[in-house]
């Protein structure tokens, strides 16, 4: 790949469709280069649902090591291993103190910077792109493709116009949270044009279970804590974490991370193939027989709740849980709670409508672009973010990669301007 400051003396421009982080990324990247640069963004801001997930603490990255790391994109991992040796986790904490925002890890090994909020970091990373240059045109929407081949992009008056330049980044992201600008509408445009594009679905998103009213009364809104997720007849790991009853179901990071294996037992059940059973270990640290040995250990007069909480330190959100997934019963054997305490059966109905989802799955297909993320079927057009085709759980794994495609698909478009010079 031809390195930016080889790029040749004659100005070029760059069109970048999409104000998220992988976009603004991109933008910067080309804009440092030397590029013109104009981002497009539908909303009245950009950076809205990086700004809404960074309310409560942003999550930049996390600090784990490069394995574990890259074993959280699932079956894109190869994919986006190079990416991250482009711009992975060190680099990305760098870029937050240059701009004045330093990071540091948290308990849990996240990456948070150090106003813990997103609003400074944004601030600052917008007037750093105004300082390279960049032109930021908002209420700018894309519309698709004129018959050149020339960007469609139609402003807040509703004036449509074709716009030309010697790259272009799509950046259009997903389609959760399309309040905040992305809902998924460039899907058939991209399709019509022939490029391969896998249904979105919803991910990091809450589970539907029918609780009894008595549960969903007593026990929404309570944690499930340090549980083990499994999905029945699923050879994916377990997943550590905590989960949150709600009163319709569940959601939390061990949750999330199950997304994947969920989504493809409840495909199996619509096609016939059974139940999707989440088993929910409330112990996972301590295996089955030393728990029936615990609870061997009975006074008389323990109620159930008493013996539970006594013997293996169970709260009420979790006693209630076994209750619920016995109808109301509970075994009365140690052997036979030990095994129940190990493997909850929850029974999922489906997943949260993707609106309500945190993030996406599925999107433009891998083998539709390069390793530089330029589509196959459109010379000089890269795509990154959530329009590709992966996902990843949270903990700051899908901010990571959003940045390192943004970064991916700017050297990839380098490189081809430098190949056209």
């Amino acid at each position: 790949m031809r390195h930016p400051d080889r790029l040749a003396a004659a100005v070029s421009t760059a069109t970048v469709i999409g104000g998220g982080p992988a976009g603004l990324f991109a933008a910067q990247t080309l804009a440092s280069a030397g590029v013109t640069v104009t981002v497009h963004e539908r909303m009245p801001s950009p950076g809205r649902k990086f700004l809404l997930a960074g309310h409560g603490g942003l999550n930049i990255t996390h600090s784990e090591d490069r394995t574990p790391f890259l074993r959280r994109y699932g079956a894109s991992a190869a994919r986006i291993a190079p990416m991250l040796d482009r711009f992975g986790p060190d680099d990305l904490r760098a870029w937050c103190e240059d701009l004045g925002e330093p990071t540091f890890v948290g308990t849990s090994g996240r990456v948070f910077p150090q106003a813990f909020r997103a609003t400074p970091l944004f601030r600052a990373w917008l007037a750093h792109l105004t300082d390279l240059g960049v032109s930021v045109e908002r209420r700018s929407t894309w519309t698709g493709w004129d018959a050149d081949g020339s960007v469609l992009i139609t402003d807040a008056t509703g004036q449509t116009r074709a716009v030309t330049s010697d790259v272009t980044v799509f950046a259009l992201g997903g389609a959760s949270w399309p309040h905040l600008g992305a809902d998924g509408a460039w899907v058939e445009p991209f399709r019509d044009r022939g490029v391969e594009v896998t249904a979105l679905r919803a991910a990091n998103v809450g589970l539907r279970v029918e609780w009894s009213d008595v549960f969903a009364e007593r026990f929404a809104g309570k944690p499930l804590k340090n549980v083990s997720l499994a999905v029945r007849g699923c050879e994916v790991p377990p997943q550590r974490g905590d989960a949150m009853l709600t009163r319709s179901g569940l959601e939390g990071g061990a949750v999330y991370a199950s997304g994947a294996a969920i989504r493809a037992a409840l495909d199996l059940a619509a096609d016939g193939g059974g139940a999707c059973v989440l088993e929910v270990d409330l112990r996972p640290d301590v295996d089955v027989d030393h728990l029936a040995q615990r609870l061997e250990r009975r006074r008389p007069k323990d109620s159930a709740s008493s013996w539970l909480r006594r013997a293996v330190g169970l709260d009420p959100a979790a006693i209630g849980l076994l209750r619920e997934a016995g109808g109301g019963g509970l075994p009365g054997g140690p052997a036979e709670m030990a095994a129940l305490i190990k493997a909850v059966p929850v029974t999922i109905m489906g997943t949260m409508p993707i609106d309500r989802a945190i993030s996406t799955a599925g999107g433009i297909a891998w083998s539709e672009v390069d390793e530089h993320l330029m589509l196959r079927r459109m010379p000089g057009a890269f795509v990154a973010g959530e329009m590709l085709d992966w996902e990843a759980p949270t903990g700051g794994y899908l901010l990571q990669a959003s940045f390192s495609m943004g970064a991916t698909a700017a050297d990839g478009a380098l490189a081809w301007l430098g190949r056209d010079a």
